[in-house]
């Protein structure tokens, strides 16, 4: 039960009710739900915008898509997907008053199936990112978006798995993806998924067709590393090990055993043929643990690891393998 929730039930009750141990009545459980998933899109949709994707024909210009994004910072910079901006001649961005403006490409990273995106514009306002490392399975998410152009159109439903793995369009993994059944359509791509505070927790990236409540969003933790880079750099070059994990607990008496820094490393989900973690020995169950100096508790910890510099230089992979502890020599090449 949501925090909003919780609070909204326990004001609506006085102390002998609860002391008794009632249960509260359905119409005030599904009063409070509703109240919490109003008052997070209250707060989140003046930040949603819908993204119009233009395409010059000669000297023509036609609309050839949209999605959605969200604006994270006071002076324009929008978060989208990488598949919502691919192609596009010129980008078009729709508040939710109705103004319109035109969007530069700041960056995209295809990889993560990420983009950044920015509009000169006064009056914004921006997101605010949650954690997604806290999010649980069960709680409730909410989905704004444009689908099929009608703008700021909410959704609400649950997070259903965390730790998903998902193939972005460059053929790369996406890891650490959060499976929901808040219903996403074409459209929707790029938008918000939200906690009931109204704080970002994912971006809208992705269905399963032809199943039902069956989306996924990458993790805003992903999202705002990926962001960050965007603006600096404009795109990520990446060192590659092959490998798709999710971030998992390691028993406790092996963290004691070994005196390991942290209590969650990242299990190995896949191991790519011929990668370099293939070529080091990584199996799949393995779980990293530390890369070089550095524990890995995470695996946007991994990621981060694999920055450009790490390409071409050995470095120490340590991985629990059962309840053994392996250290392995790994040579990251650069992502193709």
């Amino acid at each position: 039960m949501s925090t909003v929730l919780r609070r909204v039930l326990d004001e609506s009750h006085d102390d002998s009710v609860r002391a008794a141990g009632v249960s509260p009545p359905d119409g005030e459980l599904l009063d409070a739900y509703s109240e919490a998933v109003a008052g997070a899109a209250e707060r989140v949709s003046p930040s949603v915008v819908n993204v119009e994707i233009l395409r010059r024909d000669g000297a023509d210009e036609r609309p050839a898509g949209m999605g959605s994004g969200f604006v994270f910072t006071p002076d324009g910079f929008v978060l989208t997907n990488s598949h919502v901006v691919a192609h596009a001649d010129r980008l078009s961005v729709t508040l939710l008053d109705g103004r319109r403006a035109d969007a530069m490409l700041v960056g995209s990273d295809p990889d993560s199936d990420l983009a950044v995106v920015r509009i000169s514009t006064s009056g914004l306002v921006p997101v605010t990112f949650g954690d997604s490392g806290k999010v649980r399975v069960g709680q409730v998410a909410i989905a704004i978006g444009s689908p099929y152009g009608f703008q700021c159109t909410v959704t609400a439903g649950v997070v259903s798995a965390l730790g998903r793995s998902l193939r972005s369009q460059s053929g790369r993994l996406i890891d650490n993806v959060i499976q929901t059944d808040a219903a996403l359509n074409p459209g929707n791509s790029g938008g918000p998924l939200v906690n009931s505070r109204g704080e970002v927790i994912g971006v809208n990236t992705a269905v399963i067709l032809p199943a039902q409540g069956i989306c996924f969003a990458i993790a805003i933790n992903t999202a705002k590393y990926v962001a960050a880079r965007l603006i600096r750099d404009g795109r990520i070059v990446r060192a590659y090990l092959g490998v798709a994990g999710m971030t998992a607990p390691v028993p406790r008496r092996v963290v004691r055993f070994y005196r390991l820094a942290a209590a969650n490393g990242v299990m190995v989900a896949s191991v790519e043929p011929g990668s370099p973690a293939e070529q080091a020995g990584v199996k799949p169950r393995d779980i990293i643990v530390a890369y070089g100096d550095s524990p890995v508790e995470s695996v946007d910890d991994l990621h981060k690891l694999l920055s450009e510099e790490r390409i071409g230089a050995k470095a120490q992979l340590t991985v629990i393998r059962g309840t053994d502890q392996i250290r392995l020599e790994v040579l990251p090449s650069r992502l193709a």
